[in-house]
């Protein structure tokens, strides 16, 4: 039986609590983002641990399941663009200097003291939250596993690109990104990128064909695949995919 952790703690980054939950003792460490405007439980709720249950219960992965802030951010319906990409960013300074410390961490201990770096993941918007922290932020991630994203920053704000809007849209960052020590970051890491093409699916994959096409110009290899015209965009198909792929990334 999968072994579960509740947790609340206090964020300086954000000014508030924040919740989370783990899932398993050891193993590979695999942080989760939820979809648009979700919670920290909905992995749980949406079948996602049961699928990765055999490989958690095997102490071959560990998963934090996080929360985001969705409602204040890109789905804010009263403040402006600034005052939205400005909280966003309050929230990547939260994952990056508070909860991957935290994670990188427990990992060491809980693994005989091995460094590990993090499996990154989501589906839909978890998709493109996973996508951008990993192309962020390379030196904490050796594989990236994300379904049914978007890479890009259009749904949100349009064509607007100014400051750090810029910096949160991987489809426009990555293809100018030069320096060699990053790009050989993600060069040595494992990228799974698949989409579905059902129903739901069409913005998706767009920029999922968006995205492949930037990594191979870029000579990141990376496994993009798109599944049937079947395959919608919801998560029966999301719980067949997670299998599928972490029985190769595991």
């Amino acid at each position: 039986m999968v072994t579960v952790q509740y947790r609340k703690e206090y964020s300086p980054a954000l000014g508030r609590d924040m919740e989370y939950k783990v899932y398993g003792d050891r193993g590979k460490p695999m942080l989760v983002f939820p979809t648009s405007l979700g919670r920290f439980y909905q992995y749980e709720d949406s079948g996602m641990i049961d699928e990765l249950s055999e490989w958690i219960d095997a102490g071959k992965l560990q998963v934090w399941a996080c929360d985001t802030i969705d409602e204040e951010t890109f789905f804010s319906s009263y403040w402006n663009m600034q005052d939205r990409i400005g909280r966003h960013e309050q929230y990547n300074h939260y994952i990056v200097d508070e909860l991957i410390p935290s994670i990188l961490h427990e990992s060491k201990a809980n693994n005989s003291g091995h460094d590990q770096k993090i499996l990154i993941s989501g589906c839909s918007m978890g998709a493109y939250y996973s996508g951008n922290f990993f192309f962020r932020h390379p030196q904490f991630f050796d594989t990236l596993l994300a379904l049914s994203g978007v890479y890009s920053v259009n749904h949100f704000f349009g064509g607007y690109r100014d400051g750090a809007i810029y910096y949160n849209s991987p489809l426009d960052y990555v293809p100018e990104i030069n320096d060699h020590a990053l790009l050989e970051e993600y060069r040595r890491s494992r990228i799974v990128i698949c989409c579905g093409q059902g129903e739901w699916e069409d913005e998706m994959r767009a920029e999922t064909s968006r995205l492949q096409e930037v990594l191979y110009n870029k000579s990141i290899p990376a496994r993009v695949e798109f599944w049937g015209h079947d395959v919608n965009h919801d998560w029966q198909w999301w719980r067949k995919q997670i299998r599928y792929y972490m029985k190769d990334l595991l």
